[in-house]
């Protein structure tokens, strides 16, 4: 079983196509990666919904995980890839990739149309997926407002970590605090995804971020994270005032994902990474 120790910056990257949004751009990731890294993110999770996951097929996220694998090795950037959001048969194919490639972790969203209606069926959903990727630390993507899929974490925490031998812990992307901090545990590696509360989560003890701004301003982050350890409230809570202004003036030009994928193409104009596919709206 491969180990997983990941604290800090994880990066959501936006999948990069060419300007027709036909194909990926395999091109833009090596300097991508570079730029990560220069601004202390030290790992990326692809092809998620930043990323766009689940408008690509099957052979582009695998393409895709190829080419964030080859450079996140070379420059030392842990790499989680998303696998789910897709017929379970496709699911199960990228489990198995993502396992040949020997990425460091996978994430794995809970089945899309058949929702499971319990912890139990979830479970049930990820263990037979996980079966496919044996030896690498297996991650559930709790993001409700998108899969209307809203059960109760730790709850669900201690039945998986039961019953899937490579279980390592959620990305928990919800604005419910109070439910994200129980899920806190010695040997857990909880991801905060909510980008609005980062001041609160790290007075509540999280340490590892999978946030889309990490992308556009890491800085913002590594400021309130900082401020936060060393007992400057006050500074941390206005640099997290400053930063959901910021993402409020983001989102006044579309929905999250393709205004995001704006406002990174507006600051880092030599990353290629083109607009979002539809039916995103830019």
């Amino acid at each position: 079983m491969k180990s997983f120790s990941f604290t800090g910056l994880m990066a959501p990257v936006f999948t990069p196509y060419t300007n027709n949004n036909e194909k990926v751009n395999i091109n833009a990731i090596e300097p991508y990666v570079e730029l990560l890294k220069a601004n202390h993110v030290n790992g990326v999770l692809v092809n998620g919904t930043t990323g766009e996951g689940m408008l690509m097929t099957t052979e582009e996220r695998m393409l895709v995980t190829e080419a964030w694998q080859r450079s996140c090795k070379k420059h030392g950037i842990t790499i989680m890839v998303q696998i789910g959001g897709a017929a379970y048969p496709d699911v199960v194919q990228l489990a198995q990739h993502a396992s040949k490639m020997d990425v460091d972790a996978v994430l794995c969203l809970p089945e899309l149309y058949f929702k499971p209606k319990s912890c139990e069926q979830l479970v049930t959903y990820l263990k037979g997926v996980a079966m496919h990727c044996p030896t690498t630390p297996f991650f559930y993507y709790h993001i409700p407002m998108f899969t209307d899929v809203n059960l109760h974490m730790p709850t669900f925490l201690d039945r998986a970590e039961k019953e899937i031998a490579n279980f390592r812990g959620i990305k928990y992307t919800s604005g419910d605090l109070e439910q994200g901090s129980s899920c806190l545990k010695e040997g857990r590696t909880i991801f905060l995804g909510a980008d609005t509360i980062l001041c609160g989560a790290v007075a509540a003890g999280f340490d590892s971020f999978i946030m889309t701004t990490i992308n556009i301003c890491p800085e913002a982050a590594l400021e309130i994270i900082a401020a936060m350890d060393r007992g400057a409230v006050a500074d941390a809570r206005e640099k997290q005032r400053l930063l959901n202004a910021r993402i409020g003036e983001i989102l006044a030009h579309g929905d999250w994902v393709s205004a995001m994928k704006k406002a990174f193409r507006e600051r880092f104009p030599s990353i290629e990474v083109g607009t979002t596919r539809p039916p995103l709206n830019m």
